[in-house]
């Protein structure tokens, strides 16, 4: 087992890494920007170091100044968390040749998986239902637009480095297509350095269902059951629940949709906790959409329902132990739901609401888990994603756990910032919502009054 880890990331997943740690009797190393002085992984973990200056480029993505504080503190392993460095092959490559364990899968599998046009072909071969659409990443928009007329519209475009919507275009016919094409290409040059594109068929108002998955280096691939994401805006996703209740009436569905996600993650080789992510259309069909290479924001709901420390397991599995559970031993018990509280103004476009908190109180109470690095006197910084917190209940079925959720955001309280708070519990009181027939538009139809 690891001596020390250096955790690469900072907010509610630095702290809930270096409390995994402290329980399996790890050190820690947290790194900090000069925003992030005060914050509060910098204070629970065995030593901080300072990396570099507010913005990200040359704090938290500065590769040379997180390896050289790994190295200055005799870290063995480096746990970079969700975004940021996570997914980054050339990070994961730089650890490995320092002799750093990156806890996470390899640079190789990285590569494959976070280019979504290989990840397609790959998931193709193994016989992963897949979105009908190029097989080949596209760079010409004429060439494109060809290919297009094969597929039939609506066409969503994607970048084939993308995520978190970046990159992306629906376009509606051959007429805007040129315009789409362009648009999302210039966005993934931009944002990824990389122009090269992908096409799918554009699955309307689908559900967005995705398996949690855990691998060790033993040949052990387990499926802890699934999410439903649907709720969410921009392609950024807010409320997440396990189960989803469109499966809960399908057991046969569901066993079909993990045996896909193992057979995907047994297809590339994969080692550490992973998320195959899933698109389900009104006929109940599924389609790969992508894999996270890395532990989700969303995490903790899975960890309600199946018993289980994923963050430990992963430290685990770098370490080179097997699982500690097999497929047998994964049941579902209950329902849990996960709000993202965020510093934003949802009445003016969502903007972000930086500031310092003067006053926060927290929910508690049978069933309610909060992830956050938030106190009394915390600052938002501009500089950062404007999550506060992350709200977790669990219930004995779904009704239950809506009922607790709704009690939790009544609960909390934050002063000095503007926050969703009151966003998230109009949604826990819609309808659409409660009966469970939420989907990737539910957002906006709510935000027009249609739902």
């Amino acid at each position: 087992m690891f001596n020390k880890i250096l955790i690469a990331n900072r907010g509610e997943i630095a702290v809930r890494i270096i409390r995994a740690c402290r329980a399996m009797g790890i050190k820690t190393v947290a790194v900090y920007s000069t925003a992030d002085r005060q914050a509060l992984h910098t204070y629970l973990a065995d030593e901080a170091v300072c990396i570099g200056p507010a913005p990200a480029r040359d704090s938290y993505l500065n590769t040379t100044a997180i390896l050289a504080a790994a190295q200055g503190t005799g870290a063995d392993a480096i746990h970079p968390g969700y975004g940021f460095l996570s997914e980054n092959s050339t990070f994961a490559k730089l650890c490995r040749d320092n002799d750093i364990v990156f806890i996470g899968p390899t640079p190789e599998v990285i590569d494959r998986m976070g280019n979504k046009s290989q990840a397609r072909r790959t998931m193709m071969d193994a016989g992963v239902p897949v979105v009908p659409g190029t097989k080949k990443g596209v760079h010409d928009v004429d060439v494109a637009l060809e290919q297009a007329r094969t597929i039939g519209w609506p066409i969503m475009i994607k970048a084939s480095s993308g995520g978190g919507g970046k990159g992306m275009r629906v376009s509606e016919s051959e007429e805007d297509f040129a315009d789409m094409f362009n648009i999302a290409q210039r966005e993934s040059v931009n944002a990824f350095g990389d122009n090269t594109m992908y096409l799918e068929r554009a699955v309307q108002n689908p559900r967005h269902v995705e398996v949690q998955i855990i691998a060790d280096n033993h040949g052990n691939v387990v499926a802890l059951g699934e999410r439903d994401c649907s709720v969410q805006r921009n392609h950024q996703k807010m409320i997440e629940e396990s189960p989803s209740p469109l499966l809960d009436a399908d057991e046969g569905l569901r066993r079909r949709m993990m045996d896909d996600a193992v057979k995907a993650a047994r297809a590339v080789g994969y080692t550490s906790a992973g998320t195959i992510e899933f698109l389900m259309d009104a006929d109940r069909n599924y389609y790969f959409m992508e894999m996270n290479t890395r532990i989700q924001v969303e995490h903790c709901v899975t960890e309600m329902v199946t018993h289980t420390d994923l963050v430990g397991e992963m430290i685990r599995v770098a370490a080179g132990e097997p699982l500690s559970f097999s497929q047998d031993d994964i049941v579902l018990r209950g329902h849990a739901i996960e709000c993202r509280i965020n510093a934003e103004t949802p009445e003016k476009n969502f903007m972000p609401s930086p500031g310092t908190i003067s006053q926060m109180h927290l929910p508690g109470g049978n069933g309610v888990r909060v992830d956050t690095a938030a106190y009394d006197g915390f600052e938002i910084s501009p500089y950062y994603d404007s999550m506060i917190a992350k709200i977790i209940v669990q219930g004995r079925n779904r009704t239950e756990a809506i009922a607790k959720m709704r009690t939790a955001l009544e609960e909390m309280v934050v002063v000095g910032v503007n926050t969703n708070l009151d966003f998230q519990y109009a949604i826990m009181e819609n309808e659409t919502f409660r009966a469970g027939l939420a989907d990737t538009g539910f957002i906006e139809q709510f935000l027009a009054g249609e739902v």
